[in-house]
């Protein structure tokens, strides 16, 4: 992979923001033609830059608007115990993310439902059947004051 010079920068940040942006719009919006702005994306995505390009759903009006955080504690990290771990959990349908961790849990998952009634469900059918699980800690958000998709480009946090 090549280093993101100031233009690329542009271009993710203002993606990031609005992956529907047409390319006329974005090629504008940083001052190059669209011919060569269209190159830049291009080799982008195929410098793995940019992983792909999604909609988001509002949680509550699809009927899933609570986060439930799962740290997940493994009998064993042995490889074989890992890797069961990760492939059954990507077939858990309601976990929007799972994170490999460290400290006192292995994995924190997020899990999008419709209540407590709905995380039972997901616990009892999916959380509590997952290969090498030992542990397993619910928290449910109570709010969410913010969430952000993109990432921030510059050193600065």
């Amino acid at each position: 992979m090549d280093a993101l010079d100031t233009i690329d920068r542009k271009i993710l940040t203002l993606l990031q923001r609005d992956g529907r942006m047409s390319n006329a719009d974005l090629a504008d919006a940083i001052n190059l033609s669209p011919s060569a702005c269209l190159r830049r994306v291009k080799r982008l995505e195929d410098d793995g830059f940019i992983d792909g390009y999604v909609m988001l759903l509002n949680q509550a009006a699809v009927g899933k608007p609570t986060n439930v955080f799962v740290e997940i504690t493994l009998g064993s990290l042995a490889d074989e115990t890992v890797e069961a771990f990760e492939r059954a959990v990507i077939n858990c349908p309601d976990v929007r993310g799972c994170y490999l961790m460290s400290g006192d849990a292995d994995y924190l998952l997020r899990i999008a439902c419709s209540g407590p009634e709905g995380y039972e469900q997901i616990h009892r059918n999916y959380l509590s059947r997952l290969p090498g699980v030992t542990r397993i800690r619910s928290s449910f958000a109570l709010r969410t004051v913010f969430k952000k998709t993109g990432v921030k480009l510059d050193d600065n946090c």
